[in-house]
């Protein structure tokens, strides 16, 4: 149901002349992210994904973990479009994260406008995070 929320309001919006029909949403969106310790300096992230574009022909294909200086240190592949599954939920397993790192943040792929959309910034369990 989430999905079809932003489907509408993207639709209203370009329908008002705020949004081009064709840029409503150009990417997925990333909604959620849990993170788990997996070994040291190793995390498993469970990433929800929502795609308004989610067919055979386009669909979110990838998304990854950036560190805090955009360095990709993890990239999880979608093989498949999951149009009957919205939001739907993958995990990246074993992502090596150096040492002080204490965030990381997840970005969605879609297949034909590549990397972009909403993004989740998520703290690294056990880590230390002087910012709050």
């Amino acid at each position: 149901m989430p999905a079809l929320k932003l489907i509408l309001a993207g639709l209203a919006l370009s329908m008002a002349g705020l949004v081009p029909a064709d840029e409503a949403q150009r990417h997925p969106d990333v909604v959620g992210v849990e993170v788990a310790p997996a070994g040291e300096n190793r995390f498993d992230f469970d990433v929800t994904l929502s795609s308004p574009y989610d067919s055979p022909s386009r669909y979110a294909d990838a998304f990854r973990v950036l560190g805090p200086d955009d360095r990709e240190l993890g990239v999880r592949e979608l093989l498949h479009h999951h149009a009957n599954e919205q939001p739907f939920t993958r995990r990246l397993s074993g992502v090596e994260i150096p040492a002080g790192i204490e965030r990381v943040t997840v970005q969605g792929r879609d297949q034909a406008h590549g990397w972009g959309g909403e993004t989740r910034t998520v703290r690294l369990p056990g880590r230390r995070d002087d910012d709050g």
